[in-house]
């Protein structure tokens, strides 16, 4: 198996007007929560909310670009909202191998975002499969 049970896998993520913007552009989800300053801020909200699957983005570039190697799959994946994370947050994404199946070469992490006020914005796991 390339990963190690219990080995440990650390990024920097900043939601940014680029990453933003090519997510409104690409999906066309134009809901208030998430382009409206205003709507937001009357829901509750410090400001615009962005969009969860933005995080979702970020794993599929931690599986396929920051692991050892690029023969990897997810198989499934979940996860947990749990704070909003709002334009410009630098977010710090933690993945830990959790266990490993030899026979069919599969590797389940749990991982979770933290931002800069050490709240944790979302959490879950992954399930990887190594094809080599």
């Amino acid at each position: 198996m390339i990963l190690s049970l219990n080995q440990i896998f650390q990024h920097q993520f900043t939601v940014d007007s680029t990453v933003y913007e090519g997510f409104k552009e690409i999906f066309q989800d134009k809901n208030a929560l998430h382009t409206n300053e205003e709507f937001a801020k009357k829901k509750g909200f410090a400001g615009k909310v962005m969009h969860g699957n933005i995080l979702n983005g970020f794993i599929s570039y931690f599986i396929g670009e920051l692991l050892p190697t690029d023969e990897m799959m997810i198989l499934s994946q979940s996860i947990n909202f749990k704070n909003p994370v709002y334009l410009n947050d630098i977010l710090e994404f933690e993945a830990i191998v959790i266990e490993q199946s030899e026979a069919v070469k599969v590797d389940l992490m749990k991982f979770k975002f933290v931002n800069s006020a050490l709240k944790t914005v979302a959490s879950g796991k992954i399930q990887i499969k190594e094809l080599i």
